[in-house]
């Protein structure tokens, strides 16, 4: 039981556990970063496309080439 008790204790002490949940927010973080940029870029871009787009359907006439 002594053992048990020790090998416990020095599981609690060892500094690898919440290293490994830092890494784990960083990344967390990351991601949440990454998906707000890539969500303001696809709202732009969409806008902007539309725009070229309606600036190109007006200037031919609505009609397409064959």
């Amino acid at each position: 039981m002594r053992q048990l008790t020790q090998k416990f204790v020095s599981f609690l002490k060892k500094e690898d556990g919440p290293t490994a949940v830092e890494y784990a927010v960083m990344l967390a973080l990351i991601i949440v970063v990454c998906i707000a940029a890539i969500t303001t870029l696809g709202k732009s871009a969409s806008t902007t496309f539309s725009s070229v787009g309606s600036t190109i359907g007006s200037t031919t006439g609505g009609t397409t080439a064959s």
